[in-house]
């Protein structure tokens, strides 16, 4: 009996998840260009998000996200990447190399905090797989995390190489779950719940036609805005509104990917654009805030082989003349998918107070949205 319960509370959580709605079904707006089919980080062709979602008793919240690249093996058919630091109170694994070499061999694992170890062992399990990487003795895998320890045993690191493992397998193509899940599951932003969210943007063809997608961990604190308006003022929940410092601190692990035929520097100066999202809605990177924002390319015409058939090999990049309206699209799709990810978290516990971790008042929300002619007509 009690096993009947304890899987109908599962069962009713994940559809409570699924119910959520976001930002764009009310009618909000953000920016100027077109999101793609999903509207997520998956409309960029051949990524893979998945998720493991780890919920036991009354204090474990947490969990797993990978983000691949593409559906080969990533470690023979490497992407151009690179990483930005907005803010560096972080333990971001596989950011030399990255920095270094200007490529991602791995998927990429977001998690909590003192599961970064995990998160290494199963993609190293996971690159060993291949019978292609069967004499490979280095892998450089990127593990971001954010630290979950308000809702989260933290401690218990209750997170495997198995569920790792499980993520990736069960990464899939199209619509993405947002909200309290994988790596979101015990996360909170702005003072409400945080969670996972995602967003995307594709360029009139006259810019190229490019898409972008963005997915984030959202953990961080600040003052809410959305679309330029300031709804944490609103709602009265902001940071150090009652001179409680400790409360903006977080973190924000933002994921970039696009099908531009972009190199390492200019991947970089895409990554930089994500901070100015962030910004935009109202996060200021804080002291204690672990803020990064991971992008890679996915053009195969730009794909670095593990094993070259000559010494040089030639590419084709877009001119930097060309950067901008990617730009804009980095920076309107982070914006958006970090408010999904606050539009479609739910409740899942409380912290050491005894306090409960509320979502965001949609219905609140929605009307001071509306007080600023925000909310489009459906």
């Amino acid at each position: 009996m009690i096993r009947l319960l304890c899987f109908t509370t599962i069962l009713l959580f994940f559809s409570d998840v699924h119910a959520q709605k976001r930002a764009r079904e009310y009618g909000i707006r953000i920016g100027v260009l077109n999101p793609g089919t999903h509207n997520a980080i998956t409309d960029v062709a051949g990524v893979l998000v998945g998720h493991e979602t780890i919920i036991k008793g009354d204090n474990i919240r947490t969990g797993v996200t990978t983000i691949i690249p593409h559906n080969k093996n990533v470690f023979q058919s490497k992407v151009p990447a690179a990483i930005y630091v907005g803010n560096g109170f972080g333990k971001l694994a596989g950011i030399t190399q990255v920095q270094e070499l200007g490529n991602i061999e791995t998927p990429i694992v977001l998690t909590n905090t003192l599961s970064v170890a995990q998160g290494l062992e199963g993609l190293i399990d996971y690159t060993l797989t291949f019978a292609e990487n069967s004499k490979v003795k280095s892998v450089n895998g990127v593990v971001g995390e954010t630290n979950d320890g308000g809702l989260n045993d933290i401690q218990g690191r209750h997170v495997s190489k198995e569920h790792v493992m499980k993520a990736i397998r069960n990464a899939s193509g199209g619509k993405v779950e947002e909200g309290s899940v994988g790596a979101g599951t015990g996360t909170i932003c702005f003072g409400f719940k945080g969670g996972i969210g995602t967003a995307s943007r594709v360029l009139p063809k006259a810019l190229g036609g490019y898409t972008v997608g963005v997915l984030a961990q959202t953990n961080f604190g600040g003052v809410l805005q959305i679309d330029g308006v300031p709804v944490g003022r609103e709602l009265g929940q902001y940071a150090y509104k009652n001179a409680i410092e400790g409360s903006v601190d977080g973190s924000c692990m933002m994921v970039v990917a696009t099908d531009a035929p972009l190199d390492a520097r200019n991947l970089e100066r895409l990554a930089k654009r994500a901070i100015m999202g962030l910004a935009k809605t109202g996060g200021i990177a804080s002291n204690g805030s672990g803020d990064y924002v991971i992008a890679f390319s996915t053009n195969e015409s730009v794909r670095i082989p593990y094993t070259p058939d000559q010494s040089t090999f030639s590419t084709t990049h877009l001119h930097n003349d060309y950067m901008s309206p990617l730009f804009l699209a980095t920076i309107e799709a982070t914006e958006e998918a970090i408010i999904n990810s606050l539009f479609t978290a739910i409740a899942v516990g409380k912290v050491a107070n005894g306090e409960e971790v509320r979502p965001l008042p949609i219905k609140e929300v929605i009307e001071i949205l509306r007080k600023y002619n925000k909310v489009e007509a459906k």
